[in-house]
């Protein structure tokens, strides 16, 4: 065995928890503000939310997800492929995974005020999410 093939598991458990990183970190605060203080009152108008939002369900939903989307970012791409156009391209890909249980799962199964107002506002913050995101986890994956 080289040297090369001995670091590659430690390069690729620091790359995953680079990754993992890249989409909480970011991730937690936007939806924070986006949901619980920016727009705070149009969602309590949407008529969906809990009273007493329990954050740390929240959290540990990010957690499983920053899991899931950094490893499986060196399996989608290859690592030395360019950061910023795949990160877009993954970034692109998530949040559109993500608008389909998020927004429109959602919109169809939930009692709410109004669903144009519902899935304008998700949109918004799906797409700022990984537009930021994306990238950032492709740069935590780069050679």
């Amino acid at each position: 065995m080289s040297i090369s093939q001995a670091s590659a598991p430690a390069a690729m458990s620091r790359a995953f928890w680079l990754g993992f990183a890249a989409y909480l970190v970011p991730s937690f605060p936007i939806a924070y503000v986006w949901h619980l203080v920016l727009f705070a009152p149009a969602y309590h108008d949407l008529g969906i939310y809990r009273d007493d939002v329990i954050v740390p369900f929240g959290l540990m939903s990010m957690l499983i997800q920053g899991a899931v989307y950094s490893w499986l970012y060196p399996r989608v791409f290859a690592v030395r492929a360019p950061v910023l156009r795949n990160g877009l391209i993954y970034g692109a890909g998530l949040a559109l995974l993500s608008w389909s249980y998020t927004t429109l799962a959602v919109a169809a199964k939930n009692i709410m005020t109004s669903v144009p107002d519902y899935v304008a506002l998700e949109t918004g913050f799906t797409l700022m999410q990984f537009v930021i995101v994306g990238p950032l986890i492709g740069w935590a994956y780069r050679r």
